[in-house]
């Protein structure tokens, strides 16, 4: 593949997926990386700071389009109608290749301790940029960060399903499927 040949993120991406697959997170350099997707270390490190990161790319415009799909969503609709409506948002913007190497994606981040620590420092900000627009909306705390924590929480349930080959409902159906398996579990607390 030559250098010149566009899409070096997602390039970048498949590379990482594959060596971390086929040879262990620990066992992959980024130099190898970079050398699968046909590019050089240094346009890697023009994407990414570090390999940890290849895994976790989209993070702050899935966490800005959570906090745009609540700020967006009508004035009077409560904590969780509003974080449907970011997680309709955010669950939109997703393609189809990020569906094809969502099996791997889990299984890799999955069997590494410094992958699962950050999948959870992801969860974390994602849950607070949700949080911080439930709050511009007039949501007080406790309750915007439970609805947020719901909304991730949805967010990740709805991923595992839709990277599943035999599913067969769109992303954003799931992530409302999600949300709303977690409303009637949260009432059957009380």
């Amino acid at each position: 593949m030559a250098r010149w040949e566009p899409n070096a993120r997602e390039r970048l991406v498949r590379a990482a997926l594959d060596l971390f697959a086929e040879q262990g997170y620990d066992n992959t350099a980024v130099a190898q990386i970079a050398e699968r997707a046909g590019l050089t270390k240094t346009t890697f490190f023009r994407h990414f700071p570090d390999k940890r990161e290849v895994l976790f790319a989209g993070q702050e415009t899935h966490a800005q389009l959570l906090a745009d799909g609540i700020a967006a969503a009508p004035a009077e609709a409560t904590p969780l109608e509003a974080v449907a409506a970011a997680l309709d948002a955010a669950t939109a913007s997703f393609r189809p290749f990020q569906r094809e190497f969502g099996p791997r994606l889990l299984t890799v981040v999955a069997s590494t301790a410094e992958l699962r620590e950050r999948a959870a420092f992801k969860h974390a900000g994602l849950a607070a940029a949700m949080a911080a627009a439930l709050r511009e909306r007039g949501v007080p705390e406790p309750t915007a960060g439970l609805a947020a924590e719901l909304g991730v929480r949805a967010f990740d349930a709805a991923y595992a399903r839709w990277v599943d080959a035999t599913a067969g409902s769109t992303f954003p159906e799931l992530a409302r499927q999600s949300l709303d398996e977690l409303r009637t579990a949260l009432i059957s607390l009380t």
